[in-house]
C-alpha cells in the first residue's frame, strides 16, 4: 500500500516537472505570437483614440480603462475559450472564421478610404433632425462602439494566438493565450492612454513656471498631437486593409504561395520585402473591401424589398 502511494507521488512529481519544462516555452511562444499579430495591434492602437476625442479630458483615462477592461474580459473569458473549444472540436472552422474577420477588416478599411474621397457623406443639417444626448450617453455610445470594434480585432488576435500553439499541450495553450491577452491589452491601451494625454502633458510643460526651452517643447507637443492623431488614423486604416487581406491570403493556398514567393524573391532586402507584401495586401484589401461593400448593399436592398412586400 505504501509503495503504491509513493509510486503515485513519483508519477505526480514527474508530471509537474514535465509541465514546468513545458511552461518554460511560454515566453518564447508569447513573443512569437505577438510578432504575428503586430499588424492588428497597430490597427487597434490607431483606431481607439478616436473614441475619446471630443469628450471631457478628465474622463479620458477612465473611458480608456473601461474599454481596456472589457477588452481583457472578452479575450480571457469569451474569445480564448471559444478558440480552444473550436480548436478541439472543429479545427477546420478556425481558418474560415479568421477569413471572415479579415473580410470585415477590409470592409471597414475600404469604408474609411471611401469616406476620405467621397462627397456623399455631407450632412444636410436642415433636413435631418439632430439627436440631442447627454455627455454620459455620448460616453456610453463611445465605449460601446470601441468595444464592438475591439472584439473583432481581439478575436483575430486570439485566433492567431491559438494557431501558433496548436502543437502544444493544453496547459501551454491556455498559458500562452492568457499571457498574450494580458500583454497586448496592457500594451495597446497603455499606449493609447499616453497618446490621448500627451496634449495635456504639453500644456503642463508650457506653463510659465518652467524654463523657456521646456515651454517651447510643451507648445510643440500641443501643436503636433492633432497631426499625429491624423497620421495615426491613416496608419490604422492602412493596417486594417493590410492585416485583413493578409489573413484572407493565408487562408487560400494559391495566394499564400504568391505571398511566400514575393518574400523569397526580395529576401535579400528585408525592408523592401516587407513593404512589397504590405502594399500588395493593402491594395488587395481595398479590392476585397469594395466587393464586400457591394454585397452588403445588395443584401440590404433585397431585405428592403422583402420588408416592403410583407408590408404590402
Amino acid at each position: 500500500m505504501a509503495s503504491g502511494f509513493f509510486a503515485l507521488l513519483d508519477d505526480i512529481s514527474a508530471l509537474v516537472k514535465v509541465s514546468a519544462a513545458s511552461l518554460d516555452d511560454v515566453p518564447a511562444q508569447v513573443a512569437k505570437t505577438t510578432g504575428k499579430v503586430s499588424g492588428i495591434v497597430i490597427d487597434d492602437t490607431a483606431v481607439t483614440p478616436k473614441y475619446v476625442v471630443g469628450l471631457d479630458p478628465s474622463r479620458e483615462l477612465s473611458i480608456i480603462y473601461r474599454i481596456a477592461k472589457k477588452s481583457l474580459i472578452n479575450k480571457l473569458l469569451i474569445l480564448s475559450p471559444a478558440a480552444l473549444v473550436l480548436g478541439y472540436f472543429a479545427p477546420w472552422a478556425i481558418t474560415p472564421i479568421l477569413m471572415l474577420g479579415g473580410a470585415y477588416l477590409c470592409f471597414e478599411g475600404y469604408e474609411k478610404v471611401h469616406s476620405m474621397f467621397s462627397k456623399h457623406h455631407e450632412v444636410n443639417v436642415e433636413s435631418e433632425q439632430v439627436k440631442t444626448i447627454t455627455p454620459e450617453e455620448l460616453e456610453q455610445e463611445r465605449v460601446a462602439g470601441a468595444v464592438r470594434t475591439d472584439i473583432i480585432l481581439s478575436a483575430e488576435i486570439m485566433a492567431i494566438a491559438y494557431s501558433q500553439v496548436t502543437d502544444q499541450t493544453v496547459v501551454n495553450q491556455i498559458a500562452v493565450m492568457a499571457a498574450v491577452a494580458v500583454f497586448i491589452t496592457i500594451a495597446v491601451y497603455g499606449f493609447v492612454g499616453l497618446i490621448v494625454k500627451a496634449d495635456d502633458f504639453g500644456v503642463h510643460l508650457a506653463q510659465d513656471k518652467y524654463h523657456p526651452a521646456t515651454q517651447k517643447l510643451g507648445r510643440g507637443i500641443v501643436k503636433f498631437m492633432p497631426h499625429f492623431l491624423s497620421i495615426l488614423s491613416y496608419v490604422g486604416t492602412a493596417a486594417m486593409l493590410w492585416v485583413g487581406a493578409e489573413i484572407i491570403a493565408h487562408g487560400i493556398p494559391f495566394t499564400a504561395h504568391l505571398l511566400h514567393e514575393l518574400e523569397v524573391a526580395l529576401a535579400d532586402v528585408p525592408a523592401l520585402a516587407w513593404l512589397a507584401k504590405a502594399l500588395s495586401c493593402a491594395i488587395g484589401g481595398l479590392l476585397i473591401g469594395f466587393v464586400v461593400e457591394k454585397l452588403v448593399l445588395l443584401v440590404k436592398k433585397l431585405l428592403g424589398k422583402d420588408k416592403k412586400e410583407q408590408a404590402a
